[in-house]
Parts: structure tokens; sequence; C-alpha cells
């Protein structure tokens, strides 16, 4: 019989049975085959993303990634794509389009997959790739909108929403369908 012990998991305790516990990074989800989102993953999370059997992370802040973490990477043959993306909080501050659109570029390469896409929270920069992705997919702007407000819930930006809004997917058109998760 396993042991139950209590842990203090972001300030909820949870009953944990032995060192079976999984416990997935803030606001993970997927996205679609073989490609997840979600907040900064912690060690806590390592065991969790084992079970992905992930090939790539994009990781968009500009923060070095911890020591901790590419171990983790490294010993699981996990590849880094970093994509450094200022987080702000200022209405009129632009997010980079060419970054947005070279981080889409590995996120439809197929060769990377699985993979997780993640910031700090999951939040504003990963809604915005992520919504830039919804828009290749053809969805329509108020699902996009939706799935981006379940995230950011009482955070929501609107330059985010109004990036992905205008974000021009016309350029990425270009990636051989082979390598692509976009379907046409």
């Amino acid at each position: 019989m396993c042991q139950k012990k209590i842990q203090i998991q972001d300030e909820k305790k949870v009953i944990v049975e032995g060192d079976d516990f999984l416990v997935p990074p803030l606001n993970f989800a997927m996205v679609d085959n073989g490609i997840y989102r979600s907040g900064f993953p912690k060690p806590d999370n390592f065991s969790f993303l084992q079970t992905l059997r992930l090939r790539s992370i994009i990781y968009l802040c500009p923060e070095p990634y911890p020591q901790t973490n590419l171990e983790f990477l490294d010993s699981n043959g996990i590849k880094l794509y970093q994509f450094g993306i200022e987080g702000h909080k200022e209405p009129f501050v632009n997010i980079p389009e060419d970054t947005i659109r070279e981080a889409l570029k590995v996120l439809l390469d197929v060769r990377n997959h699985p993979l997780i896409i993640h910031c700090k929270r999951g939040k504003h920069r990963t809604g915005c790739l992520v919504g830039c992705y919804r828009k290749l997919q053809k969805w329509c702007l108020s699902s996009v909108f939706d799935e981006y407000q379940r995230f950011a819930a009482a955070k929501a930006r609107v330059s985010d929403q109004r990036f992905v809004e205008l974000f021009d997917i016309s350029s990425i058109k270009h990636i051989p369908i082979a390598f692509s998760c976009l379907k046409r």
C-alpha cells in the first residue's frame, strides 16, 4: 500500500500517494495533436512532462533558461527554442511580429513535435502565439479570443488580441506542407 503524504501545491493541500503524483505546469493544455501550452515548468512538473515525450520546447521569454530546466531538457533529449519576447503591460508596446513568425515556423514543423509552448504564466505571450496558430487553422476570431481569454482571464489584454487580429498569416504559407501541421 502506498504511503499518503500531503503537499502544498499552489496554496492548496493535495494528497499524494507515493511518488506516482504527476503535476502539470500552470495553465497546461493541449493545443493540437503533439502541441501543448503552459506556464513555466518547475522541477515538480518534470515527471509529468516526461509522459508527453517532448522533442522540443518553445520558450517565449528573454530571461535565460534555469540550469535545472536545461539539465532536464538535456537528460530527456528535448531541444530548446528560445524567442525572447518581453512581457508588456503597456498598451502601446508592440509584440515583435517577426519573432512570432519564427516561432510559428518551429511550431508548424512536425519534426519538432511533440512540443510545448510556454512563457512565465502561459497567458499573454503563449496566448499570442497560439492565437496566430489558430488563425492559420482558419478559426474565427471570436473563437480565438475565447480561447485567449480562458487562459488570460481577468488579465486579458486588448493589445494582445489586436496583435492576433492584425497578424498577417500570408507570409507563413511558404512552409512545405510535408513539414507542417497546416491543413490546406
